[in-house]
């Protein structure tokens, strides 16, 4: 019996049905130990010794694995062909070694192959070689760094930085490249400028658009027309002149098809033409990989996806060939098959491109077969395998100058540009999606300037005249840089050399998940608490948010892996510098880090306003301050310096509340029933409106200002509304107690109280319903929550349903389902539920994921030591007993507090916390 070692289930039963009944093949379900979440698991003192922990799930794993190798003839370790791959296999090995599970007799054997077919598998299996030490010490010199930065740079986050949840080597880089692009936005200053088109008419009534370029043989440049009086002189000099053509110029070009995909140019463009995130692409991709059902068969039918590799192996590329010959014709294919090079930095190239397992499996044959996500990742796929070995596009590009003399004397110069394809080539297959930079990359909102080389010409020669049928003055304002997308971010760490293929898509999952950056229209946007994280980093840590320190720890690690660099040495000169750098730190107090993030975010917190000379000068007491604040409890806010005979806060500039701050304590008016002032207020907690107190010693009422909602738009109608809440709705039919309409933490809602006393909140779908909902659409509304049909509105609104069934758990028995909850979606079995992350899509979580998921909560859940339930639990003899009771009774208010005292205590330290958040 030979036994096979694969990463997961799904390939394990693929790859069983190629090798038949004299192989065993067992699913590790990914990496079966890791280093524990605590202090000393890598031991920088002793030599960087690392400690190693085998989950609860691993164990069973494990043991299937040892208690199968004992009665084979052959291990064979068949994990992914890269660093993580490899890594797995070393210790899979490294664990049975050290359990004694291996028999001398036994063979040992380490096979990679990029497809799962049975043609790689066999090819593979027929070619073994050893464990690459090289590529393990890559590995453990990554892991190890990214557990000394994170729990060594997390726990100084916590102490100078409350509210902040974690750094990493390179989630911390990503970050900042984010954070820097929305300052760039921030500040940038929009300009004006015109531009002057000249729409034109041949002699035959055909078309021509043309733009002015020179005034007097002088070249004009994009900002040199800078106001409409300066464009309408211009409009009027040359309108109803005579256009001559004085210059024509063709040139021919060609356009050449781009490589075939790596995982960062496959997330790229997943992104551009499919709108997938980088972790829902690969998600996909690993499901093509490890095999599909195909007529009763479970086929591969992609090249293994994560690789920074261009090239394709020469059999592939023959059969490539072959199929645009049959498709598109013998015009198609160039003279001799394409090879390419990565451009990336750090490209290892060690393993093939993405590349269908097949190409004679054409995306219209599968599409029955796959998901829709399936499907459309397979034909982009497909459509860049096939277009890598097509002939270049033929493009002709034409340029015609025409000439003007103005009426004011001055010569002026139009340009009419065009192209045409004469032969489409490659792009018959597949054409590239362009990012927003590319698309925007002259900063400008003037379409004429971007799309000139995407018009066709009518046929023109020099001297021939043309009629002006109108000229047009347009006004145009420059354009901050666009906001990340996962695509554009991940081609930008690609550039800079940042991170690896196989991490691109966990570290932006990280980011969204802790709540630094949220997608907004698939755009990445960083939320304050990621700002102020990376403004602690850059200015107490800024050489390890550098692009360059962390491209060239990247070129370490491949150099590790090419065994022409000794991993600890690594290690070694890392620890030094970053223990000095948090040796200097040390004692910085708090005060002294809220100084330097004040300085470093003030244009973001204390944005300039018009008519005020001083942003951080207070609105309330006009005398201090304002500045950032830290509360272990609340996070960062705002808040006077004069803090606590001024009480002012509010919270940090985001996007949808900018003029908050500006608003605070603005009069909308007076209640028309009480006479009270309605205002608007800012907190800590963002914009609410108030009702003036009624009487001394009366507490004024508060209503929150809706998300969504931008508080400067804000009336006395709507606030009257507000402070009105909960709303009265009717008396249920059943019981006639009364259905009311209010604004709670998951949402707009209805409520009812029945007889019993139970009450049943239904989440209505917008805030504006809660002023209008009826009684009918609430009994409804009831009704279906009570039946657990109730729609889900907000994070956290409905009652728990099935998303998916996933079936039974692979190693444990039990049915797995992804459900979703009160608090959102989660995967549960046996009584163990696991947070399905923000970034990841439930309907989508595969039995693979949903096992790693559940092990990871069961192992955080058993690391937890539930001291007082033991001390409950034991079990004592009547003897016993009585002796506790006199014992006790001997000293019965030794260690205890009188009620009185105890409630000074709670006085005293509520006090504390209150002065601490202050300050």
């Amino acid at each position: 019996m030979n036994v096979v070692i694969v990463e997961s289930a799904a390939k394990a039963k693929t790859i069983n049905k190629y090798l038949g009944a004299d192989y065993k093949v067992i699913a590790s379900y990914g990496h079966v130990r890791d280093l524990p979440s605590k202090d000393g698991s890598v031991e920088p003192d002793n030599d960087f010794t690392m400690h190693w922990d085998v989950d609860t799930r691993s164990k069973k794993i494990v043991k299937e694995i040892a208690d199968a190798v004992k009665s084979a003839d052959k291990l064979i370790l068949a994990t992914d062909p890269d660093r993580e791959g490899e890594a797995i296999s070393w210790h899979i090995l490294d664990i049975l070694a050290k359990r004694k599970a291996l028999k001398k007799t036994l063979e040992i054997e380490r096979v990679a192959f990029n497809a799962v077919t049975k043609q790689a598998i066999l090819a593979a299996l027929a070619s073994p070689r050893e464990i690459d030490q090289p590529l393990v010490e890559a590995y453990l010199a990554r892991r190890a760094l990214d557990y000394l930065v994170g729990f060594t740079l997390s726990p100084v986050l916590w102490r100078k930085l409350p509210g902040a949840r974690s750094a990493g080597r390179v989630q911390s880089v990503a970050l900042r490249l984010i954070c820097d692009r929305e300052a760039e936005i921030e500040a940038f200053k929009s300009e004006e400028y015109w531009s002057i088109i000249a729409n034109l008419e041949t002699a035959k009534g055909e078309n021509v658009e043309a733009r002015l370029t020179e005034i007097d043989k002088t070249t004009l440049k994009k900002l040199d027309i800078k106001s409409e009086a300066a464009a309408t002189a211009i409009k009027n000099a040359i309108e109803g002149g005579t256009f001559a053509i004085h210059s024509i110029e063709e040139k021919a070009t060609r356009r050449n098809p781009y490589a075939p995909f790596t995982t960062s140019t496959l997330q790229q463009d997943a992104s551009r033409k499919l709108g997938f995130s980088a972790k829902q692409t690969m998600q996909v991709a690993q499901r093509l990989y490890e095999g599909v059902d195909i007529g009763g068969e479970t086929v591969g039918l992609i090249t293994y996806m994560r690789t920074d590799g261009v090239q394709i192996v020469p059999e592939a590329v023959a059969t490539i060939r072959d199929q645009v010959s049959a498709d598109y014709g013998a015009r198609y294919i160039p003279q001799s098959p394409r090879v390419y090079k990565s451009k990336a930095k750090n490209a290892q190239e060690a393993h093939e491109a993405i590349r269908p397992t097949d190409i004679a499996r054409k995306p219209a044959d599968l599409a029955k077969r796959l998901d829709s996500d399936q499907a459309k990742l397979y034909d982009l796929i497909w459509k860049r395998s096939i277009a890598s070995q097509m002939a270049s596009a033929e493009i002709a590009q034409t340029r015609a100058d025409i000439s003007v003399k103005g009426k004011d004397g001055k010569d002026y110069t139009v340009r009419a540009t065009g192209s045409v394809v004469v032969f489409d080539g490659f792009l018959k297959a597949y054409d590239e999606g362009r990012d927003e930079r590319q698309k925007a990359s002259k900063g400008t909102d003037d379409p004429a300037e971007k799309d000139d080389g995407d018009r066709r010409l009518p046929a023109l020669k020099e001297g021939e005249k043309l009629s002006d049928t109108g000229i047009d003055a347009n006004q145009h304002f420059t354009q901050p840089p666009p906001r990340f997308t996962e695509a554009t971010l991940v081609k930008r760490m690609e550039e800079l050399g940042i991170g690896r293929p196989s991490t691109y898509a966990s570290t932006l999952a990280v980011l969204q998940d802790r709540d630094y950056v949220r997608s907004d229209r698939k755009r990445l946007v960083p939320e304050d608490k990621g700002r102020l994280v990376i403004a602690f980093l850059e200015s107490f840590f800024q050489r390890y948010v550098e692009f360059d320190f962390t491209a060239n720890l990247e070129q370490q690690l491949d150099l590790i892996s090419d065994g022409s660099l000794e991993w600890k040495d690594v290690l070694k000169d890392f620890w030094r510098d970053f223990t000095a750098a948090i040796g200097e730190i040390k004692d910085l107090r708090v005060s002294e880090v809220l100084d330097a993030l004040n300085d470093m975010l003030g244009p973001h917190i204390f944005p300039p306003k018009e008519g005020v000379s001083d942003p951080r000068k207070c609105p309330k007491c006009d005398t201090g301050r304002l500045s950032l604040k830290i509360s272990g409890k609340f996070g960062a806010f705002i808040g006077c310096e004069n803090y606590p005979d001024c009480n002012f806060t509010r919270q940090l500039a985001t996007s949808g509340d900018d003029n908050a701050s500006m608003i605070d304590g603005t009069e909308l008016g007076v209640h028309p029933d009480t006479g009270l002032t309605i205002t608007i207020r800012t907190g800590r907690f963002g914009p609410y409106i108030q009702q003036a107190a009624a009487g001394e010693g009366e507490k004024p009422k508060n209503a929150s200002i809706p998300k969504g909602i931008d508080a400067g738009s804000v009336d006395l109608d709507y606030a009257l509304k507000l402070i009105s809440l909960p709303r009265e709705v009717g008396a249920h039919p059943e019981d006639g107690n009364m259905i009311t309409a209010g604004l709670g933490r998951y949402g707009p809602f209805v409520l009812h109280e029945n007889a019993e006393g139970v009450k049943t909140y239904a989440n209505v779908e917008t805030v504006d319903e809660i002023f209008s909902v009826g009684i009918n659409r609430a009994v409804t509304l009831l009704a279906e929550k009570r039946a657990g049909k109730g729609k889900r509105f907000g994070r956290g609104a409905a009652a728990k349903k099935i998303i998916q069934d996933l079936g039974e758990h692979p190693t444990e028995g039990g049915k797995i389902e992804v459900l979703d909850g009160r608090y959102g979606p989660y995967v549960s079995h046996n009584k163990v539920n696991a947070t399905v992350p923000k970034s990841s899509d439930p309907a989508k979580i595969t039995v693979d994921e949903a096992v790693i998921l559940l092990a990871e909560r069961a192992s955080k859940v058993k690391s937890k030591k539930p001291a007082k339930k033991k001390a409950a639990a034991k079990k004592k003899t009547p003897a016993k007993k009585k002796a506790a009771a006199k014992k006790t009774k001997a000293k019965p208010a030794a260690k205890k507090k009188s009620p009185a005292k105890k409630t000074a205590a709670k006085k005293t330290k509520a006090k504390s916390t209150k002065a601490k958040s202050a300050t």
